[in-house]
This record gives C-alpha cells, structure tokens and sequence, in this order.
C-alpha cells in the first residue's frame, strides 16, 4: 500500500476571500484515495510572491507529493512558477508545443494575443509537461529535492481532465502504487455523537485498518469507515467486516449510507407502507413540509400542510379549541396533539404531524427559547407527543425541530406501525 504523503495547495486570493470554494482539493483527495495515496494537508495561499514561496518550501520539508492548483495563468498574480522558480532555481523555458496551441487559440477567434499569454506556456526545464487538451496553461511534474512537485491550472474542468488523464497514470506507474483507499459513511439518527462514541468505544480504541470516525451534524451523527488494501474488493471485504460490529452496536439508530438524508429514507418508507402524511407547522413555518417534498416522489406520500403560526390559524383553520388555548397555551402538548389530529381529519391522510414550540428571540408564555412539542397521530388512533429543549439560535431550533421530526416518522415505519 502507499507509504507516500500527498499534500494539495491551491493558489489564489478568491479562494480566501470566500468568493469561490475549494472544490479542486475535496476532487483531487477522493481521486488520490483511489489510488492509496494519503492527503495528509490541505493548503490555501494568496496571490502573494513571498506567501506562496513560503508555502511551497514547508510543503517541501514534510511532503513526498506535492499537488499545486492555480497560479498558471498569464496575469501579474498568477505566481506560482515564480515562486517555484525561486524556492529550486530551476530555468524557465518556453513550452513550443503549448505556445502554439496559445496563438492558434487565439488566431482562430481573432482576438489580438497580448504578450503575458507566452507566460502561460512556461514549463521548468526538466519538468514532464501535461498537455492542457481543454485549456491554455500546461501542467507539469517537477522533481526537486526528493519531492514530486504536480502543477495543474486551477480552472476545475481543466485540473480534472489534467489529473486523470495524464497525472494519476503518470505517479501510478512511476511509484508503483498498486493500493485503493474506500470509504464508507454509515449514517444514524435518534442517538447523540457522545452515546454513540460511548457504545463504539472497543471498537474505536481498537482501530487500525479500516478506521473508524465518528462525524456530528445537526440532529444526527454518521461514522466513516475507512480501509487500506491493495485491490478495491480487499478494501471493500474490510469494510463491510468493521460495518457489521458496527452495526452489532448501533444498528438500532442506523438508517443510511454515505449521501443518504433522513428525508428521502422517511419518504420511501412511507411510500412503501402506503402510507400518506400532512403537517400542520407553527414555529417551522413550513419547513418540514418544505424539506419532505424536496425529495423526489414525494407527491406519493405528503399531501400537504397547514402553516398556523399565529392563534387566530390555529383556532379558524385547524379547530383548536379557544379553551385549550386559553388553558394549556399554543405551545403545550394538548395543542400539539390537536393540531396533529386535525391536520390529518382536514387533509385525510394516515399520518398527522404537528410541530409547536418557541424558536426565539424571547420566550413565549411563560416557555422558554427552545421548548418544542411534537405530535404524531395516525388514522388508527396512535398518538404520540414528545416534549423537546433544543439548544441554539432562532435558525437552529427549527432545523433541529424538523430534523427531530423526521426521526420520529422514520422510527414509526420502523416499528412497524406500532408505538413503544
């Protein structure tokens, strides 16, 4: 398997400024995984002669492979050769070849080729020059010091084609990598990230290939699964083997893979039990429902919903009973479990599911920022309420509500219909 240790530095202001996102590194890591290789940092530099300059040289003393993106283009701030230029004293040269291709480019379109476009086809003397077949600027592997040095331009579609085209079979045959690296995201929801390390702990005290990390986001946690062998079905074998005492574990929270998302698991579980659902929101204002018919096909299952963020919605259009708001509130269970059966009454579907609570900026009689109730009614008679303190901003509280619903859905198809 591959002892080298890959590094990936993007050159360009624009992408420290946030004004376009570092997709080339994300791309250029999952490719290198398929061929073993380990990316052990990623880098992003200014457009600055003495900043990238410097990047270079402590890429140099702690890499094996260097992959460069952008900094090739023919303006004042492309300085990525430049700074090479400085850090190896190795000779520029023009590249005929690509320096052709430049004037022909440009003699086809008739438009008037400035002299910084001969920049463009600038290779360092000893480089392996990597044809650009959909742009203007070459790549090039450079070795110095020991290190493999890849340049490729930073526009996406040109460093992809550069990359497998040319790159990847290039250090494949070179290093003689013969080694993948597989990744897979098992993905769970209804346990916290602290419970389910807690419940994985052998587990992860005793990782060594494939490992095992666990990964937090809002409402739900997932585990990567990653394996080192020499052939894809090695890894693969790996993984589903560290996969089954995983899920000896947890399986219980487990609901999908890798860029799986609760919703579309929900939809096709009430799809597959003929199942119909309506949503009557008061703090998510129509978030849930939004979330549930992003999810194509979602026609077959969620007939719609009723917005009632205000009392009056609530009394006019889902018939809660002036009394029980004036005896238990709008954010009480009894009217999460009105506004639930009413919903599913007014729409005839199988499933009501209401969402009621305060998602800030103060508190609302007399409950707290956070506070949230839940109904869930089916047709048959089963009611269930829950009661739920989220922690957060006004945005997060509602994204955490509709996540939390969600799970609750899924878990009533799990049960097969039937309430613990």
């Amino acid at each position: 398997m591959s002892k080298y240790k890959a590094e990936i530095i993007a050159v360009g202001t624009e992408l420290l400024l946030g004004q376009i996102a570092n997709t080339n590194a994300q791309w250029l890591s999952k490719r290198l995984a398929d061929y073993g290789m380990n990316t052990y940092y990623h880098v992003v530099v200014g457009d600055n002669l003495e900043r990238v300059t410097a990047t270079l040289e402590q890429a140099g003393k702690r890499s094996d492979i260097v992959f460069i993106t952008g900094g090739l283009g023919p303006t004042d701030d492309d300085l990525t050769r430049e700074a090479f230029q400085r850090l190896s004293q190795q000779q520029l040269v023009e590249h005929q070849g690509s320096l052709d291709k430049i004037t022909e480019y440009f003699t086809k379109n008739n438009r008037h080729m400035t002299p910084n476009n001969r920049k463009q086809s600038l290779v360092f003397q000893d480089a392996h020059v990597l044809a650009n077949d959909v742009g203007m600027a070459p790549g090039m592997i450079v070795e110095y010091n020991q290190v493999l040095w890849v340049f490729m331009p930073g526009v996406p579609r040109e460093m992809k084609a550069i990359t497998d085209h040319q790159v990847l079979p290039y250090l494949d045959k070179k290093l003689q990598l013969n080694a993948v690296i597989q990744s897979r995201m098992l993905r769970f929801i209804g346990i916290g990230e602290s419970q389910l390390e807690h419940h994985l702990k052998p587990l992860i005290d005793a990782q060594h290939n494939p490992t095992i990390a666990p990964l937090a986001s809002e409402g739900e946690v997932a585990i990567r699964l990653t394996a080192k062998a020499n052939t894809k079905t090695e890894a693969l074998q790996l993984l589903d083997q560290a996969e089954s005492k995983v899920q000896n574990h947890v399986g219980d929270y487990f609901y999908g893979y890798d860029e799986e998302v609760i919703q579309e698991k929900v939809v096709q579980m009430l799809e597959h039990n003929s199942m119909t659902i309506a949503a009557a929101e008061s703090l998510t204002g129509g978030k849930f429902t939004d979330t549930l018919v992003s999810v194509s096909g979602a026609s077959n299952v969620c007939k719609g919903g009723i917005v009632s963020y205000t009392t009056d919605v609530k009394q006019n259009i889902l018939n809660i009973p002036k009394e029980i708001i004036i005896q238990d509130g709008t954010i009480s269970e009894a009217c999460a479990t009105l506004m639930a059966q009413n919903v599913q009454k007014t729409l005839n579907t199988d499933i009501g599911i209401s969402f009621t609570g305060v998602a800030g900026p103060s508190e609302v009689e007399q409950q707290p920022v956070g506070t949230v109730f839940i109904g869930l009614y089916h047709q048959s008679g089963k009611l269930i309420v829950k009661k739920f303190n989220f922690q957060g901003d006004r945005e997060a509280i509602r994204n955490r509500a509709v996540k939390k619903g969600l799970e609750l859905i899924y878990q009533f198809c799990q049960m097969d219909n039937k309430w613990v």
